[in-house]
């Protein structure tokens, strides 16, 4: 395993370890210490577990190399994996939402007598508020090494079990006030937080599956370090993919129409070079065409401003 995957790696394990012993925890004592909000936090942490599993299973078939059926490797899988992540968050907030709503009805109609959490419910939830502190912004510092969506979906499933253990320490210590129906109205206030954030981890891992372009600044940065290549007069075309964590480049440049072909080709692949080089750990293939600079007085189809040279190092 390269770098990258020994990060991703190492980050997917811990978590599985704290979300096995978190949701055992939660639940026995969400359980026993008649605490709503405490018990769906720990459901929350079984399905943890459970997609932590699945994480790890798409993490291993993403490491694989490029073969004839998949030329470009076969890192998408981090973006379904993350999909996966999304989706069983958002199943749970769902599930979570309706049971606490439930309760709250049942409390307040009468039909169910409430009961105050016991004050384990408290040290657990401020446990698992410490514990996940931590491991959001381990999995958040990780993720800006690795640019890996999967990690970035797990960072925001830890912000998740943050908001989620102050919605606890909330509804344990109303319920003891006497405020019972306050308990499961903080189990469902979390669920719409968890609901939330699955529906995002879907749409962006979905985006870089159906190849969204990226923001406008990546595409000029690409462009400024293009020009700044000796012999490159302009950006006839620029077109940039995702393809998984990485992107791909197809890029025309306009020479002038007096060189020779190699000469041409040098200057490609010299852009080409630069690229790659400057950045390392975002692209995945450069794609470098050339033809001969727009005559004058030709309307260029695709204009471009041409070489600031004062920018270029």
């Amino acid at each position: 395993m390269n770098d990258r995957d020994v990060i991703t790696n190492l980050t997917v394990n811990l978590g599985l370890f704290t979300n096995i012993v978190l949701s055992l925890l939660k639940t026995s004592i969400g359980i026993v210490g008649h605490s709503p909000a405490l018990l769906a936090d720990g459901i929350n942490s079984s399905s943890d577990v459970v997609y932590y599993i699945a994480v790890k299973i798409f993490m291993h078939h993403a490491r694989k190399p490029a073969d004839d059926e998949h030329p470009y490797g076969h890192r998408q899988l981090e973006s379904i994996s993350a999909i996966v992540v999304g989706a069983f968050i958002l199943t749970t907030g769902i599930a979570i939402f309706w049971e606490s709503i439930n309760k709250v009805y049942e409390i307040i109609t009468k039909t169910e007598i409430g009961q105050s959490a016991s004050i384990w419910a408290l040290v657990i939830a401020l446990f698992t508020f410490s514990v996940k502190i931590y491991l959001y912004y381990y999995t958040r510092r990780n993720v800006r090494i690795t640019h890996n969506p999967t990690l970035k979906a797990l960072a925001n499933d830890h912000l998740n079990d943050i908001m989620a253990s102050i919605a606890v320490v909330v509804g344990v210590i109303m319920g003891r006030l006497g405020y019972y129906w306050m308990d499961p109205a903080a189990g469902a206030i979390v669920a719409i937080y968890i609901i939330k954030t699955g529906i995002e981890i879907v749409m962006d891992s979905s985006g870089e599956l159906m190849d969204s372009v990226p923001d406008n600044e990546f595409s000029k940065e690409l462009q400024a370090e293009a020009l700044c290549v000796e012999g490159v007069l302009r950006i006839d075309e620029l077109g940039v993919h995702r393809f998984g964590p990485y992107y791909t480049v197809n890029m025309t440049i306009e020479v002038d129409g007096g060189i020779s072909v190699d000469a041409g080709h040098q200057i490609s692949q010299a852009v080409e070079e630069k690229l790659l080089e400057k950045y390392s750990s975002g692209l995945r293939k450069v794609y470098i065409h050339y033809h001969p600079l727009v005559a004058q007085g030709v309307k260029d189809p695709f204009p471009a401003p041409t070489n600031p040279k004062g920018d270029c190092l």
